[in-house]
């Protein structure tokens, strides 16, 4: 393995949720690499300061604005990126929403907002980006899953995410193996606790963060960059022979 396994001049990167957290942490890491970056972005204000950012570091930048839930808003996405820039090479699925809710107060509408937007909107992307990739033989996804696709959490309660998480990583297996053999490559990555402003609210509460240091065997939460370095790997040629995996990263939570 040489430093150009993990050379991203020439390539194109597109990112959804990519204004805050994770998903502006993965755009400037991409983009440090040498991509030029598409943000596809809900909220108009973070995907036009995450655009500005990429192109003050000299790369080109786009930002769409994208709504996950709505197919046909994916597929608008895909197009105007596509009429943009003349190939998509890599693919992060990275919008997400979280929310704790006891799984016999959760509402119709809290599982289906939950569904729509971590698990449809990963499929919808997949869907429409891949088959760009599809037609040129080429390409590197990267899904947004979570260690609670693997595990229950505890203090707090939250079946639906968990839930959808799963459906995120055994979603990702089924595209590499369908994929595979026609360019493309599907993998996943798992967070544990990050310091987000996902997650602002859960490290503020104290019946819960201790327990969740607790239960990490690093005793600490992470930060986003460690989570964008590990998308970046997958994303890179350094990865050209892995595809269908879902790489933890969670300061070892659930070795335990």
């Amino acid at each position: 393995m040489t430093n150009s396994d993990f050379e991203l001049t020439g390539k194109t990167a597109l990112i959804t949720g990519a204004g805050r957290g994770i998903g502006l942490a993965t755009a400037r890491r991409l983009a440090a690499a040498g991509a030029d970056v598409i943000i596809a972005e809900f909220i108009a204000e973070n995907g036009r300061k995450a655009a500005a950012e990429i192109e003050n570091m000299g790369r080109k930048s786009l930002y769409i604005e994208v709504d996950v839930r709505r197919s046909e808003s994916v597929n608008r996405m895909a197009k105007d990126a596509l009429s943009a820039f003349p190939q998509i090479d890599i693919l992060v699925c990275n919008a997400g929403i979280a929310q704790a809710v006891p799984a016999e107060d959760c509402s119709d509408e809290d599982w289906l907002n939950m569904m729509a937007v971590n698990l449809n909107g990963v499929f919808y992307c997949c869907r429409a980006i891949g088959r760009h990739m599809l037609e040129r033989g080429n390409g590197a996804i990267v899904n947004l899953a979570s260690m609670s696709g693997m595990i229950s959490n505890t203090p707090q309660p939250q079946a639906h995410y968990n839930a959808a998480k799963a459906g995120v990583i055994l979603l990702t297996k089924s595209l590499a193996g369908e994929w595979a053999d026609r360019g493309v490559r599907v993998n996943c990555v798992s967070p544990g606790y990050i310091g987000t402003d996902m997650t602002a609210e859960g490290m503020a509460n104290m019946d819960w963060y201790p327990t969740w240091l607790d239960m990490t065997p690093q005793k600490r939460v992470g930060a986003p960059e460690d989570v964008a370095a590990a998308i970046y790997y997958l994303a890179s040629p350094a990865a050209k022979f892995t595809t269908g995996t879902n790489l933890v990263v969670d300061g070892g939570y659930t070795s335990w």
